[in-house]
C-alpha cells in the first residue's frame, strides 16, 4: 500500500497482516483522488473517513493537505495501527474506535467529505443504512459528498440522495449528494 500523491507521495505503509481489512487498491484509490481533486481543495475540507481500516484514505487525504481528518473503525488494531502510522508522518488524523453505524447515529460531527468503505460481504440493506444516517443525521456539509466503496455487483443507484457511479476493476465508488437548490 502506498501514498499516491501530496507531501508524502511514494512513502509505502505495510499494516500488519493480522488486521481485518481490504484496502482500497492504489488503481481505484487514484481514480477517486483524480475525481475529488477536480471538485474540492484538500486544504480547505474535512473528512469523515468510515470503516478506516488501515487507513489508506485518510493517509492519502492528510498527504494533499487535509487538516481535519476522523477515522472510524471498531477494530482495536485498527485504531492502534492508524495513530501509529499518523504520529509517524505528523499526520493530524483524530481516530474514534466505534461500530460505524452507532458512530453515525450519535454524533454531530459535519464533513466535506465521508468515506465509507464497508465490509463487501454487506447486504443491500446494510449499505442503505450508510447514506441514510448520513442524511438524516445532516452529517454533509452544503457542497459535501459521501461515497460508498462496495463489490461492483453491489447496486445503491436506487438509494435516496444517490448522483453516480464509477467502477474501477471490483471495485465501485458511489457518490450521495444533496440536490443542489436552483437559484431563480
Amino acid at each position: 500500500m502506498r501514498i499516491i500523491s501530496g507531501q508524502y507521495k511514494g512513502r509505502r505503509i505495510t499494516p500488519p497482516k493480522k488486521l481485518p481489512v481490504r484496502p482500497t487498491t492504489d488503481m481505484a484509490k487514484e481514480a477517486l483522488f483524480n475525481i475529488l481533486n477536480n471538485n474540492f481543495y484538500f486544504d480547505e475540507i474535512s473528512v469523515l473517513d468510515l470503516f478506516a481500516g488501515t487507513g489508506s484514505i485518510s493517509y492519502e487525504f492528510a498527504s494533499r493537505g487535509t487538516e481535519t481528518i476522523t477515522s472510524v473503525d471498531e477494530d482495536f488494531g485498527c485504531i492502534k495501527f492508524i495513530n501509529k502510522t499518523a504520529e509517524e508522518f505528523e499526520m493530524n488524523i483524530q481516530t474514534v474506535k466505534s461500530d460505524v453505524f452507532k458512530f453515525l447515529e450519535s454524533t454531530k460531527m459535519q464533513a466535506t467529505v465521508i468515506f465509507a468503505d464497508p465490509p463487501y460481504a454487506f447486504s443491500l440493506e446494510q449499505f442503505a443504512r450508510i447514506p441514510e444516517l448520513v442524511f438524516e443525521n445532516n452529517l454533509l456539509e452544503d457542497d459535501g459528498i459521501l461515497i460508498v466503496e462496495s463489490a461492483k455487483q453491489m447496486d445503491l443507484s436506487g438509494l435516496p440522495f444517490f448522483s453516480y457511479s464509477k467502477n474501477y476493476g471490483s471495485s465501485l465508488f458511489s457518490y450521495f449528494e444533496r440536490p443542489k437548490l436552483s437559484v431563480s
